[in-house]
């Protein structure tokens, strides 16, 4: 069993966010993946040198389901990045641990969704009510943490 940092390993709240999280950093890894699988797939590379390995120069060329892949990754930093902030800071006001989860259910369900809306391209407005309903629990983190910092500022 690894060693564990009592104060933290025992704020349940942080735990569920450490879960959500790491299931979200596991998902942008598994984009990233795929974004290369679709440039090798379809022969897009980016970079020239990429190219030349893969057949030649003119391969170095823009492919609109790379470009589809690239868009939803740039989306997930645009989102995530944000929420692993929030939800740290969240984590430390004490929040109830049943209504935490819950905000961080919501948060990575949505953005899961919004990733396979994204990626295969689902009649909208999938992709759009993925992303609103993922802002929710952000929203209201962000309101809860100014709350209870309000009277430091």
């Amino acid at each position: 069993r690894a060693a564990r940092s009592p104060k933290m390993m025992e704020n349940k709240v942080f735990l569920s966010f450490t879960f959500y999280s790491t299931i979200l950093i596991l998902k942008m890894y598994v984009v990233a993946i795929i974004t290369g699988q679709v440039r090798l797939r379809k022969k897009a590379f980016a970079n020239p040198e990429d190219a030349l390995r893969n057949g030649g120069v003119q391969f170095c060329r823009e492919d609109p389901d790379v470009e589809r892949c690239r868009r939803a990754h740039h989306n997930d930093m645009e989102n995530i990045f944000p929420f692993l902030f929030l939800g740290a800071i969240y984590s430390l006001l004490d929040p109830s641990p049943t209504v935490a989860r819950i905000h961080f259910l919501i948060f990575c369900v949505g953005r899961i969704i919004h990733t396979i809306a994204y990626l295969l391209g689902l009649r909208a407005p999938t992709r759009s009510v993925a992303y609103g309903v993922a802002q929710l629990p952000c929203f209201s983190m962000a309101l809860q943490i100014l709350l209870a910092t309000t009277p430091y500022w």
